[in-house]
Formats: structure tokens, sequence, C-alpha cells
């Protein structure tokens, strides 16, 4: 691996900054009735149900080569989990072969690198419109690190977890870190854009908008999914069993949720 000019400056102490990576997602299903709605929530909590999602925290701490201290985790009734995932500094398995440069995290094949303490958390929410037209699962998930290691490495996996329509990403990097000369560092590695860590294949099938505020070491990334297909969004049954007017309005109505929770407001 090459070692940039800014990769050799020596720290007083250790490197104490903190990075937090916030991954937000959202499944769309079209439920027409209370029965349909009902199967689709107890199939989301079937799918992502706390065991899963600790497997799946497990293989993120892996990715970012951290050791689990501590799982708290919990199935909430009538839906939804929860899972908190403390770690710590833990042995180099495999030595790092990429540079810092931005690039998109390695599935979990192998430990890429160790730091210092973190958590890791993630939280569900299936949810439903009161007239039983629309449901959506969501679940957030963030991964806070202390030192060198991004935890934006573990965002490739991340998306390849779960099938998401939407998917609101934030980064942000606190506090400051010093040299030997007490100059103070506020980050330690160059970014342009979360979606640099996010793979092409996956990139070119979104729409995405960045908001960042890079002065403050703060990125936002939003992304939709481009292609529309209504037997994604059924639940049950396909569109050949739907009127064309039915399969027009649903369609109407599917697209419209995702508008607003991309742009964040109500538009009708």
């Amino acid at each position: 691996m090459t070692i940039t000019s800014e990769q050799r400056i020596t720290l007083h102490g250790f490197n104490n900054l903190t990075k937090s990576l916030s991954f937000n997602m959202y499944d769309i299903c079209y439920t027409k009735t209370k029965e349909e709605r009902e199967a689709y929530i107890e199939y989301i909590d079937e799918q992502y149900n706390s065991d899963r999602l600790t497997a799946i925290l497990k293989n993120v701490s892996d990715i970012i080569g951290a050791y689990v201290l501590n799982v708290a985790q919990q199935d909430y009734v009538p839906q939804g989990a929860s899972v908190t995932v403390l770690i710590s500094e833990g042995p180099i398995v495999e030595m790092p072969t990429e540079s810092y440069a931005e690039s998109p995290g390695p599935l979990p094949d192998s430990i890429v690198m160790q730091l210092d303490k973190s958590h890791i958390t993630v939280h569900t929410y299936p949810e439903y419109h009161p007239d039983e037209g629309i449901s959506t699962f969501r679940a957030d998930i963030d991964v806070s690190t202390c030192g060198e290691i991004s935890p934006l490495k573990a965002l490739h996996y991340l998306i390849h977890s779960f099938d998401t329509d939407i998917m609101t990403i934030d980064y942000r990097v606190r506090g400051f870190t010093r040299d030997t000369h007490g100059h103070k560092l506020f980050i330690d590695h160059d970014i342009a854009s979360i979606q640099n860590y996010i793979p092409d294949e996956v990139r070119s099938e979104y729409d995405m908008i960045d908001v960042n505020v890079y002065q403050e070491n703060i990125f936002h990334t939003k992304c939709k999914l481009k292609q529309f297909d209504l037997d994604n969004y059924l639940f049950g049954y396909t569109k050949e069993s739907l009127s064309v007017s039915e399969q027009r309005n649903i369609s109407t109505r599917l697209k419209t949720e995702m508008d607003e929770i991309y742009y964040g407001k109500n538009m009708m």
C-alpha cells in the first residue's frame, strides 16, 4: 500500500476522531386490505428479526475489524426489532491492501482494519397508511467508529443486506486529533461524496442527490430506485390480476409515496 504524505503525519497520542455513518432504508409495498397489510408486516418481521439483524451487524464489525464485546437484541410486539452491538479494538486478521482513496468497501469475506472502540445499532420500523393502501418498512443503522477506519467501508455490504427503494445516508467526522506540533486535525482522509463509496452497479440503479457541508465534514446522500415495476410492489399477486385503471392508480400512489420520502415533503 502506497503511503501518502498526509498519512505519514505523526500524531500526539492516538487518533481519536469519531466517524459516524447513518444508513436509513425504506421498502415500499401496496397492501390493499388489512389481511394483505398484516401478511406484509409478518413477512418483514420474519425477514428482519433480531437474529438476522444481529448477524448483519456482526458482519459489519468484521468488515471494519472490530471485536464484539456485547450484543443486546429485542423483537417487539406487535412488530419491529432492535439490536445494539458494543465493539472494541480487535486483532488484525488480515493486513489491508487498499489505499485510503474513496472506494466501496468489501463484502464480508475478510477483516480490513482494527479500531479502538465503537458501537453499531439497528432499529426497524414497519408502518402503514391508515386506509391500508401503502405499507412501508424502514431500517435505521448507525455505525460509529473511533480512529483511522471509516465506517463507510461497511456501506457496500449494508446496501446488499436490504431490499431498498429509498436510501438516505449520512456521514460525519467529529472531534479532532493533534500532530506532534499541537496542530489540530479535524479529518484524516479525503472525501468528496458518499456516492464514491457505493459500487458503480448500485449507483446506476438509483437517482442520487448530495447535500454536503464540506467545511463541517458533514455528508448526506439520498437515493431513489430508478426502475419501477408494479409487480415488485404487490404482495401475494401480480399486476395481471388488476385492471389497467387499477394498475395506473396503484402505480401513482406508490410513486407518490416514494417521492415524498425521497424529497422529505408531502405532495398530496
